[in-house]
């Protein structure tokens, strides 16, 4: 047996949600170096055009498509438009996502609903929209990116770990649900990674000082570091391969070792 073949994507179709930048654009580059076809969407032409050159400066060649996640028509709309121009899609990233840092009193309704409909609703509406395909295809590969706050609690993140663990029970099921199809569906759950999101909790302070939050991490994690996207290029090459035929309703947190840490004595 050549190992290394179980690990290559070539022939494969996949179709990355949000990867425009950071974490989602990361994982597409890695799918596309093992072999895969690219397809990503954004809801904004201005992200697509910039996305577009990235890839390209990359040697990448994507097709970006503007679609909203959380729209169960323009999802439809865009997975028929990639699977007949790409094919039937092999590969699903469900990684677009949004984060409202709010205490939970002063956070409306709305506010909640709108991050729990981006980060849990559309992967929901994305799979559906997929799995017919792999189903007819014979086999399929579901990742979704969840979170550390898959499994912890936080101050200010409500909405977002009530989505992400709620994430992590959709993935679980729909392995229950599709497994018997060839269909794995897993999750990534990344630790804190070093992305022009975060830029700003890794600041430097007047005084030369690291920021508090910056400290904290470090603190926490056994590898003393922030991640890296390209940490999670691997897992997700790997979720994504023949590699992980019996792996299913697994979720692989890339954090540093975090959630197996208690931290240091004061």
């Amino acid at each position: 047996m050549d190992i290394l073949k179980k690990f290559s994507l070539e022939g494969k179709t996949a179709l990355v949600t949000g990867a425009a930048y950071g974490i989602g654009f990361a994982i597409a580059e890695a799918l596309a170096d093992a072999g895969a076809k690219i397809a990503f969407n954004c809801r904004s032409r201005k992200h697509m055009d910039e996305a577009l050159k990235a890839y390209s400066e990359k040697g990448i060649e994507a097709r970006g498509y503007i679609c909203d996640v959380t729209d169960e028509t323009q999802v439809e709309k865009m997975v028929a438009e990639i699977e007949a121009e790409l094919g039937v899609i092999d590969i699903l990233v469900n990684n677009a996502g949004i984060i409202k840092r709010i205490p939970m009193t002063e956070m409306t309704a709305e506010e909640f609903r709108e991050v729990v409909d981006i980060d849990l609703n559309a992967p929901f509406i994305v799979s559906k929209a997929v799995i017919p395909g792999m189903i007819k295809k014979g086999h399929g590969k579901i990742i979704n990116i969840c979170s550390m706050m898959s499994e912890l609690g936080r101050e200010t993140v409500s909405a977002y770990a009530a989505a992400k663990g709620g994430l992590k029970m959709l993935t679980r099921n729909i392995a229950s649900e599709y497994g018997k199809y060839n269909i794995q569906c897993n999750g990534i759950g990344p630790g804190y990674i070093a992305t022009p999101q975060t830029a700003p909790l890794r600041e430097r302070q007047a005084d030369g000082s690291k920021h508090p939050f910056d400290s904290f991490i470090i603190s926490k994690t056994p590898a003393e570091r922030w991640g890296d996207p390209e940490d999670l290029m691997g897992p997700a090459v790997f979720l994504a391969s023949e590699a992980s035929d019996f792996v299913n309703g697994h979720i692989l947190y890339v954090d540093g070792g975090i959630l197996a840490y208690i931290g240091k004595q004061p």
